[in-house]
């Protein structure tokens, strides 16, 4: 994660906002908005009970927690506490029986930036009542003084194994040429508590300065098979690597695409964006079931564009880099995040858009939800935001933002920007 510079707060509200606009295709439902206090939310996380798509749950910086039990057209706030502390990068995810698992960055001080501690570990918290309560909180990769940072996770087809994957940094920031990162996974029973010892996914190491030589953005999924599949950006490379027995053991690393100017992009109005890749697998029963996804985003045009490639071979082979937004040149998109739908195999990706300003340097930032139902052949872009927002350019943004999608009902998640305030938002995209 990036440093950031607000104090660490708990302070407990509720939020529910509605917005409708006869101009927008979906309604927009504010989740969170910065109340002056603390960390201002941003990296939001959602997922859905894949049994019943009304229990949603979703997570952003620093410690906030969200659950809906309606879809997503209202939310209960709630703030996220471990012994271990809370301290961002939130991923939120779904367990086909149903239960939600948090997954963060430690903080078992309390203080910090100010600690020696903070980043010792990843956390993983459990819920199994729709995220009204969740478990202390089980941690692995704890081999001090090294950092644990950038994690993500996925659970197994019958939810009896969690996994994840992150970036260990030898120190984090350090420019010493004997520092460096590595990929890492990890798993555990459907509890969370207990962790594996972490096995090294990565041959090649990267830097720690947190940059496009850092290796980063682990992502993993499960393939139809039970096989545990990631990938991840290190220089101008995305790397896919595959482990076939429960992520015991890996094997050698491929490139499977470049991502041309490296993952760590600028924005006007947001700075720093990651474009990282998020590995998905099409686990329905549909016509391409079993097909990997990677999608990203990198600047080989000139402006910032979001692509994607597949493979049908377990990731020995690649398709084809394709575009994914369906603008012409010279406009950015950028914060891509993908999710495939388990029951019907549609492929959806959002991002930032700013395809329908007047020049590349305009602000001006609208959502979009790209579709895709024939295994991404082709794309329909739906701008889901209501009204666009115009960053400043002087807050933390996040590293990302989410989505998630079970049988239509697809829930993109985002973090906009109204006169120096932050807010997290989503939209209710119910496709027929």
């Amino acid at each position: 994660m990036e440093r950031m510079s607000a104090p660490h707060a708990l302070t407990v509200l509720l939020t529910a906002c509605v917005a409708f606009s006869t101009q927008a295709q979906t309604p927009n439902v504010r989740l969170d908005v910065w109340d002056g206090k603390g960390y201002q939310p941003c990296e939001p996380s959602i997922a859905m009970d894949p049994n019943n798509p009304d229990v949603v749950v979703a997570g952003s910086i620093l410690d906030n927690v969200y659950r809906s039990e309606d879809g997503g057209q209202s939310w209960m706030k709630d703030k996220l506490t471990s012994p271990l502390g809370v301290f961002g990068d939130p991923c939120v995810v779904a367990s086909p029986t149903g239960d939600f698992y948090f997954l963060h960055l430690s903080d078992p001080e309390g203080m910090g930036w100010r600690s020696e501690a903070l980043l010792d570990r990843i956390v993983c918290q459990r819920s199994t009542n729709g995220g009204k309560s969740w478990s202390k909180g089980g941690g692995m990769g704890h081999t001090p003084p090294k950092d644990q940072d950038k994690e993500w996770a996925v659970v197994n087809h019958d939810g009896s194994r969690i996994h994840a994957c992150w970036t260990q940094f030898d120190a984090y920031g350090s420019e010493e040429p004997g520092d460096s990162t590595t990929i890492l996974c990890s798993f555990a029973n459907a509890k969370g508590k207990k962790w594996s010892a972490p096995v090294r996914v990565s041959d090649k190491a990267g830097d720690c300065i947190d940059s496009d030589d850092t290796a980063e953005g682990a992502v993993p999924a499960v393939g139809v098979n039970g096989e545990i599949v990631v990938a991840w950006a290190l220089g101008p490379w995305i790397y896919f690597d595959k482990s076939v027995d429960g992520g015991q053991t890996w094997g050698e690393d491929r490139i499977v695409a470049d991502i041309a100017g490296g993952w760590d992009q600028t924005i006007p109005g947001i700075g720093r964006v990651n474009g990282m890749p998020v590995t998905c697998v099409d686990t329905s029963n549909g016509p391409h079931r079993g097909r990997i996804y990677i999608n990203w985003t990198d600047t080989r045009n000139g402006d910032t564009d979001v692509w994607l490639t597949h493979s049908d071979d377990g990731g020995e082979t690649w398709s084809t880099t394709r575009r994914v937004n369906t603008d012409g040149a010279d406009r950015d998109q950028f914060f891509t995040w993908m999710t495939v739908d388990p029951v019907r195999g549609d492929v959806h990706v959002v991002f930032y858009d700013r395809r329908h300003n007047d020049t590349r340097e305009d602000r001006s930032t609208h959502v979009v939800v790209a579709s895709s139902t024939d295994g991404a052949d082709s794309w329909t872009n739906r701008t889901v935001s209501e009204t666009p927002f115009t960053p400043e350019g002087k807050l933390f943004f996040g590293d990302y933002n989410n989505i998630t999608a079970v049988d239509g009902h697809v829930r993109p998640i985002w973090t906009r920007e109204e006169l120096g305030v932050l807010s997290v938002w989503t939209a209710l995209l119910d496709l027929p």
